[in-house]
């Protein structure tokens, strides 16, 4: 325990699935992180919070011992990287749900800042990809394309907890898929009836 959880007000709760941890500013400071960045260690997370590696590894074990993070996996070595809790014992659709609308306005957050701040970037990345689609898939078809995509992006996903993977000149990138089915306006509806 530390000197700023004896000293944090008792009446800060935050629920779920009947699990309490108190709010604290670096817990809160690390879960968006990692729902930014997807995964991080004690010593990434100290790197960009401003605070020692001691402490964010003291908050990330309180995070994953009640139930909100989870070790990443990792191949070998002292890092320990962490993320949000993918597959909760107990899934509550509140839960899930604030987590995605937090990682939604994170998206958001960030496209804006990338669109007001581009002008100052470096020439070469002055630009963005971005595209849409509308595709007629069956389900089974929608997981397939999302499979692919996966794929796709497979060799790139330990760089983050690589660094020396990253050739020279990589920047972190944001990758935001949404693959999810158009429902008919409720006007579109009476049209066919």
């Amino acid at each position: 325990m530390t000197e700023d959880d004896l000293n944090s007000p008792p009446d800060r709760t935050r629920h779920t699935g009947g699990d309490a941890l108190r709010e604290h500013e670096v817990r809160t400071a690390l879960l968006d992180l990692l729902a930014e960045v997807g995964t991080v260690t004690a010593t990434e997370a100290a790197a960009r919070l401003g605070h020692s590696s001691g402490l964010c590894s003291f908050h990330l074990r309180q995070l994953a011992r009640h139930g909100h993070i989870e070790e990443a996996p990792h191949h070998g070595g002292r890092a320990r990287p962490w993320r949000l809790k993918q597959n909760s014992p107990h899934p509550g659709a509140s839960t899930e749900k604030q987590f995605g609308d937090l990682a939604r306005g994170l998206e958001d957050e960030s496209w804006q800042r990338w669109l007001a701040q581009r002008d100052h970037a470096p020439a070469e990345w002055r630009h963005d990809e971005a595209f849409s689609a509308i595709a007629y898939l069956t389900p089974e078809e929608m997981s397939r394309v999302a499979d692919t995509i996966r794929r796709v992006l497979a060799p790139y996903q330990d760089r983050e907890q690589r660094p020396l993977a990253r050739p020279d000149g990589a920047r972190p990138m944001a990758l935001i898929t949404r693959l999810f089915p158009l429902l008919p306006h409720a006007a579109d509806e009476a049209d066919q009836a």
